[in-house]
C-alpha cells in the first residue's frame, strides 16, 4: 500500500509527512511520529547549532535495526524552499568535487528531514561562507572527542574531560561537554574562526599528547585501536575540515532513542569522582526535560572565542 501522507503547516511552509506510526526504534516502539515530535520540540535549542553548517545526515528509513545510509547531498525531491549550498567536499582530490549540501536553518527544514528518517544530524566545525582567500574552511569550533576503550566508559571519559578542560583553560579556551549519545563524550570549544582546520587539529593534537604523557595508563592520543583498551582515546582528528561531529541534541541510532546531551561541569566532575549515573546516555524524553530545565547549555558556542595559541 502507498504511504499515507498528511499535509501539515510548519511555520509558513506546507509539508507532507507520512508513515507516522512506523516504528524506527523497535526495541522501545519509538515511531517516526515521535521522532518528528522530538525534533519539533527540541528545535529552539538545536537549530542555532545547525545554522549555516552543511549537514550530513544518517538516514534509517526502515528503523535502526535495518540498513542505513549517509547522505551529504540534497536528494532530488528536496523542496525548493530548503536552503542548499554548493561546496567543495573537503578531503577530495584538491577539493574539486562539489556537492549540494542541505543547510538546516529553520523548523520546516528540520521537520522535512525528520520525515525522511534522518535520525542523526552531523555538522563540520566550520560554517558556510567562512573560508580563506585560498578557499579553505575556517572553523569556529574545536571539538575534542573522548572515545573510551572497554572496559573504560563514561566515568573515565569524565575524568579526562575535566583534565582537558583545565588544560585548555590555561590557554584561555573555554570548553563545553556533551555526551555523544553513545559510549563517549565530546568537548566543544568556541574559537575565533581565523585559523585553518590543520592549525586547529595541530593544537588539539599537542594538548592530547601532553595529557597522554602525563597519564599514559589512562589516556592515549594515538589512532591505533590496539592501544585503546582500558584507555580514553583523545581524538584530535575530529578537527579535520573533512570530519563532522554529531550535533548537540541530535538523536542517535541505537537500542533506545538516545540523543547527544549537553552536560553541566558539575555532572561531569561527579561522574569522574565515581558517582554512578551522573553522566550516562540520555533518552530523547530526558533531553527535552533537560532543555526545559537548563535551556541550552551550549549557547556560548554561538559566540566567537579566542584564537588558539600556536
Amino acid at each position: 500500500m502507498p504511504a499515507e501522507k498528511i499535509r501539515v503547516e510548519v511555520e509558513d511552509r506546507t509539508l507532507e509527512v507520512s508513515n507516522l506510526d512506523k516504528v524506527l526504534y523497535p526495541g522501545v516502539g519509538f515511531t517516526k511520529g515521535e521522532v518528528i515530535d522530538y525534533y519539533t520540540r527540541i528545535a529552539p535549542v538545536l537549530l542555532p547549532h545547525l545554522r549555516d553548517r552543511p549537514l550530513t545526515r544518517i538516514r534509517y528509513p526502515n528503523g535502526v535495526d535495518a540498513s542505513f545510509f549517509f547522505e551529504k547531498n540534497a536528494p532530488a525531491s528536496t523542496p525548493d524552499w530548503v536552503r542548499q549550498a554548493r561546496l567543495p567536499t573537503p578531503g577530495s582530490s584538491k577539493d574539486r568535487d562539489e556537492l549540494d549540501y542541505v543547510v538546516c536553518d529553520d523548523l520546516p527544514t528540520l521537520v522535512w528531514l525528520a520525515n525522511l528518517a534522518a535520525l542523526e544530524l552531523h555538522t563540520p566545525q566550520w560554517r558556510v561562507g567562512t573560508r580563506s582567500r585560498a578557499g579553505e574552511p575556517r572553523p569556529d569550533l574545536m571539538v575534542v572527542d573522548l572515545d573510551p576503550g572497554s572496559p573504560a566508559g563514561l566515568p573515565e571519559c569524565s575524568t579526562v574531560a575535566v583534565r582537558m578542560r583545565d588544560r585548555l583553560a590555561q590557554d584561555g579556551i573555554a570548553s563545553y561537554p556533551k555526551t555523544s549519545g553513545k559510549k563517549g563524550m565530546q568537548l566543544c570549544c568556541p574559537i575565533a574562526g581565523k585559523q585553518s582546520a590543520d592549525e586547529v587539529s595541530g593544537y588539539a593534537r599537542r594538548i592530547a599528547e601532553e595529557l597522554e604523557r602525563a597519564d599514559p595508563e589512562l589516556i592515549t592520543a594515538k589512532m591505533a585501536k590496539r592501544l585503546r583498551p582500558g584507555k580514553i582515546f583523545i581524538d584530535w582528528s575530529q578537527n579535520s575540515a573533512a570530519k563532522t561531529t554529531v550535533a548537540p541534541y541530535s538523536l542517535r541510532a541505537g537500542s533506545v532513542p538516545a540523543a547527544s546531551a549537553p552536560l553541566t561541569w558539575t555532572e561531569v566532575e561527579a561522574a569522574g569522582s565515581g558517582e554512578l549515573g551522573a553522566v550516562r546516555p540520555f533518552t530523547a524524553v530526558e533531553v527535552l526535560a533537560r532543555a526545559e530545565e537548563y535551556g541550552d547549555l551550549m549557547a556560548d558556542l554561538l559566540v566567537p572565542g579566542p584564537k588558539l595559541p600556536r
